[in-house]
């Protein structure tokens, strides 16, 4: 009768079978998304609030920090006039500005395109933040913006 061990060749090659198994399991070129977002804001403004739950409840952790100079904040960053909304969000060096849908936040962190940010200008009304929740986002669109200032329409709502 054969004594069977760990150090018998078919259980090494049974083991090295299982790990590479376990290994091709685990899907190793899905990107780690980032969740951490840091949002400034003025302190007086209630749609970044509700624009912050927004995200929390998909997912992300939303560090609020009070601003009374968002003028400051938006030059530090980059955002051009045009581009600008009420708070200013920074998530794995990007910039997103004002009311960015989370879904838009969450497809720009996996195809991580050659931008600086995501841009809502303005305030706009049926955007997360700026409505009841649970709404879909309508009648806007999300620009993508570069540090030329060039735009594109990233999503239309």
């Amino acid at each position: 009768m054969t004594k069977t061990t760990l150090s018998t060749p078919i259980w090494r090659r049974f083991l090295l079978a299982a790990v590479a198994a376990l290994l091709m399991s685990c899907n190793a070129s899905e990107p780690v998304m980032a969740t951490e977002i840091t949002m400034y804001k003025d302190p007086n403004c209630g749609c970044c609030g509700a624009w912050a739950k927004h995200l929390q409840a998909e997912g992300f952790a939303v560090t609020e920090v009070l601003s009374d100079d968002m003028d400051a904040i938006k030059a530090k960053y980059g955002v051009a006039a045009k581009l600008a909304s009420c708070h200013t969000a920074i998530i794995d060096g990007y910039i997103i500005e004002g009311h960015v849908p989370a879904e838009d936040i969450k497809r720009l962190l996996k195809e991580r395109p050659a931008v600086v940010g995501l841009t809502a200008p303005g305030m706009p009304m049926q955007s997360p933040g700026m409505q009841p929740e649970g709404l879909p986002a309508k009648n806007y669109n999300v620009l993508s913006f570069e540090k030329d200032g060039k735009t594109a329409v990233y999503h239309a709502y």
